[in-house]
């Protein structure tokens, strides 16, 4: 794929909210064979190049909004890759283990608790990267 503009800030982005050593990790295990490789340029460019470099909101603001929505779908992998971009722009875990709290009585305690679990994990291994 030719690195459009997009492309290209797309990766800067990406490489940010993510930090590099979990960008080069999914490089090499998520994104190394042709068909998921297709995938990941699109999203590079298109989610990542595109709509997280809009303006209007702030990176933490949307790596918050990313958390609730994969916690509202069940989308517990996609919660795990957003976790850690939301620590990264600078949310505390405590901000964010309160911020899933407060969806108990919007989303109900089964995905709340899943969430919790997902978020118990991410924090465990990002303060062992440390």
């Amino acid at each position: 794929m030719a690195e459009s503009e997009y492309y290209k800030k797309g990766t800067e982005i990406r490489r940010q909210l993510m930090g590099s050593a979990t960008a080069d990790k999914m490089a090499k295990t998520v994104y190394d064979d042709p068909m998921m490789q297709k995938f990941g340029d699109y999203a590079r460019e298109a989610v990542f190049g595109m709509l997280w470099s809009r303006p209007g909101l702030d990176l933490k603001t949307k790596a918050l909004i990313c958390v609730i929505s994969d916690t509202a779908q069940a989308r517990w992998p996609e919660l795990a890759i957003h976790l850690r971009m939301a620590r990264n722009t600078g949310w505390t875990e405590d901000e964010l283990s309160e911020a899933l709290m407060h969806l108990c009585g919007y989303i109900g305690l089964p995905s709340v608790r899943e969430a919790m679990l997902t978020a118990k994990e991410v924090f465990h291994e990002m303060r062992n990267e440390k």
